[in-house]
């Protein structure tokens, strides 16, 4: 693995201020955007657990950072830096105005032999009306997206073109995990422009805010 997992959650990165004049104070002038779910370390730790046989024999897979695992909810795409902001207020009072939906991760599958994934219980009803409302919101941002259906995982890691058996040697095994239930307790902003090129994606969270009740 290139990297043993580390500390469990992702430093804030500001997105879309700008300098006296307007000039664009970030990595590029455009970012790729996300809004997504976080399970707690405790739920992280104990997956990566179950994961620890893996991350020994399978050193040639693409591993997601522990502190990057997320559940998205809506994909943006590559976005000008400018849309940005204009999210924050109506996804600050989503937030603010929702109760925390009760998850778990369970079990594990993969996407074309290449992408580990585990999967997600808990309130999938919940899950799927808060994704509703997010997207929702973004329309009313005026951003456009491709707003394909919601496949609630969490991606683990990623295979080589050359390697097509690991990932659902690793899938199968994971079958059985069960993770203990967890409350998503912010609502996150997320960008993946950093670590663009051959490495690993780097994702931090431009903005998050806790959910009412939370």
């Amino acid at each position: 693995m290139g990297e043993e997992p580390g500390r469990r959650t992702r430093a804030a990165e500001p997105v879309g201020d700008t300098e006296p004049g307007g000039d664009v104070r970030g990595r590029s002038a455009t970012v790729r955007v996300f809004i997504a779910l976080a399970p707690p370390d405790d739920a992280k730790d104990e997956l990566a657990e179950a994961l620890g046989p893996a991350y020994a024999a399978y050193p040639r897979l693409r591993w997601n950072r522990i502190e990057d695992w997320h559940i998205t909810l809506a994909f943006l795409g590559e976005q000008p830096v400018a849309a940005v902001p204009p999210l924050r207020p109506p996804l600050a009072d989503l937030a603010a105005a929702r109760r925390p939906v009760e998850l778990a991760l369970r079990g594990g599958g993969h996407f074309d032999d290449r992408v580990l994934w585990t999967g997600i219980d808990g309130d999938l009803d919940g899950l799927h009306g808060l994704a509703a409302e997010v997207r929702a919101v973004i329309g009313e941002c005026g951003i456009p997206f491709e707003n394909r259906p919601l496949r609630p995982h969490l991606t683990l890691a990623r295979a080589r073109r050359d390697d097509p058996a690991s990932v659902p040697e690793i899938a199968a095994g994971l079958a059985g995990f069960t993770g203990r239930p967890w409350r998503a307790a912010r609502l996150h902003l997320v960008g993946s422009d950093f670590g663009r090129g051959p490495g690993p994606i780097r994702y931090r969270d431009i903005e998050s805010w806790p959910f009412g009740g939370a």
